[in-house]
């Protein structure tokens, strides 16, 4: 995307992939970051902590997301916290694609 003001619909940005993981960065800047990540199916990060808050936005899909040992479903339309130093860790329970922010402070 391009520092233009462009209208954009925010699920068509980043494509599924079979069998893996595909991101795409909209936004990079010091103070934090927005990327976009179209999962397959049973694709999964495994758990991870970051020194910052994580905002998940599900956009399509739905995902099984661990944060701190709890877990969560959470399914297009809904998003989840992600607090800073807290283990987290999602999988996809089917094709998903979510929105993450990033907040730097």
């Amino acid at each position: 995307m391009s520092d233009q003001p462009e209208v954009s619909r925010v699920v068509d940005l980043v494509a599924y992939q079979d069998g893996t993981v595909v991101s795409r960065i909209v936004v990079k800047r010091e103070t934090g970051n927005v990327t976009l990540f179209a999962f397959d199916v049973d694709q999964e990060l495994s758990e991870h902590t970051a020194p910052y808050d994580a905002l998940v936005q599900v956009l399509d899909g739905e995902a099984a997301i661990t944060v701190a040992g709890r877990p969560y479903r959470v399914r297009a339309g809904e998003m989840l916290l992600l607090p800073a130093h807290q283990p987290h860790a999602l999988k996809a329970v089917s094709r998903f694609k979510m929105l993450l922010t990033m907040i730097r402070s």
